[in-house]
């Protein structure tokens, strides 16, 4: 019988063990999706800053048919001089 408890308690001790890595392993996978997370956040807003400024130096459509115009004129004067 004695056999018999110290084989249960091995098993258990041995469940404990592998639960108590289990969370451990938990808690760093956590932690590197956490920083994993973080990293990609910050890369995601700076490009997102990046595209926001590139879009505000493009010229509007207004800008851009208006630029047209003034090429066409300057291309007529010269052809005329």
């Amino acid at each position: 019988m004695t056999t018999n408890t110290k084989m249960l308690q091995m098993l258990i001790d041995g469940q404990v063990g592998i639960r108590s890595d289990i969370k451990k392993l938990d808690k760093k996978l956590t932690d590197q999706i956490d920083e994993t997370k973080t990293s990609l956040t910050t890369r995601i807003d700076r490009l997102g800053f990046q595209i926001a400024n590139l879009e505000e130096d493009a010229p509007t459509i207004d800008e851009f048919d208006k630029l047209t115009k003034r090429v066409v004129k300057i291309e007529r004067k010269l052809a005329l001089d």
